[in-house]
């Protein structure tokens, strides 16, 4: 049974929040398109994470058990940090299940600190440079979830990237311009604080436009020391999205890996994980709050 944390009750004392309580393996999350999977701590091949598990990432791409799209095919990236301190990439369009070269890298490749994203598109168009994970400089970023009526605000939505980022946008997709507008509000700085505003303008437009469809927000992002996991929505059907704690790593997955529930978190709704470098991961609330006219 997987445990799911709740904020102000305390149960067996756990140092990462206030408490938990068995939950089923999914909430009333309406989960849907991609997933991911992240990785901090002891360097490994990755393929420990991404290939081997019984129900990892690749299997995950045929056989996913926790959204409304079963098989994941429209690509796939790796992100991983090695001995500089900007991320290596490989992104594919070929469905994760059939490229070998992907098999090779993470037989081959060791890190501290990677990401790997299965995708199912939802509107923009299926091409490499719209696999996640998107990188600028040193930080990655990834998502599932999905901007509401993204057509209709896309204009608007790029206009927010300032001149200097722009240069870094080589997809068409809303993750990667909500990343870029949330390196503009300073997620280099203050990560929590930059994507919460960036929701909020994000929100604030989809309002403006009469927007119905839901601004949904399951996310990580790293600079290669420190990861941060986002999980929010407008709707209260955020993708799905768990953590698992050893003393050596910390885990973030749209589902869990292998058959240890247990030992996988559910991270709430409403909620940001933070894991600096050389302590243990913390939730903190993560609301969407509109400011008020002046």
């Amino acid at each position: 049974m997987v445990r799911a944390w709740r904020f102000g009750e305390i149960v067996d004392g756990n140092a990462l929040a206030k408490g938990a309580s068995s939950l089923p393996l999914m909430d009333n999350a309406d989960t849907l398109m991609c997933r991911f999977l992240a990785y901090l701590g002891e360097a490994v091949f990755l393929d420990e994470v991404i290939t081997k598990p019984c129900h990892s990432l690749i299997h995950q791409s045929l056989h996913a058990t926790e959204a409304k799209t079963v098989t994941n095919g429209d690509g796939f990236g790796l992100g991983w940090y090695g001995e500089r301190p900007t991320p290596g990439v490989y992104r594919e369009l070929r469905p994760a299940w059939s490229d070998e070269n992907l098999l090779a890298i993470c037989s081959q490749v060791r890190s501290h600190a990677f990401f790997a994203h299965i995708r199912a598109a939802t509107g923009t168009a299926t091409s490499r440079a719209n696999c996640h994970p998107f990188t600028h400089q040193r930080h990655m970023f990834m998502h599932n979830g999905q901007v509401g009526c993204y057509g209709k605000l896309k204009r608007q939505l790029e206009n927010m990237i300032p001149d200097a980022l722009y240069a870094s946008r080589d997809g068409t997709t809303d993750s990667e311009a909500l990343f870029l507008i949330a390196l503009a509000n300073g997620a280099d700085r203050d990560p929590v604080a930059a994507f919460a505003a960036t929701l909020r303008t994000v929100k604030t437009m989809m309002q403006s436009h009469g927007v119905c469809e839901p601004l949904r927000f399951a996310a990580t992002f790293t600079n290669g020391e420190d990861l941060y996991a986002f999980r929010w929505s407008c709707d209260n059907k955020a993708p799905t999205l768990y953590m698992r704690e050893s003393a050596a790593s910390l885990m973030v997955a749209s589902e869990p890996t292998d058959a240890e529930h247990d030992a996988w978190t559910l991270i709430p709704q409403g909620t940001a994980m933070v894991a600096r470098k050389g302590q243990r991961p913390e939730m903190q609330r993560f609301e969407i709050v509109e400011k008020m006219a002046a």
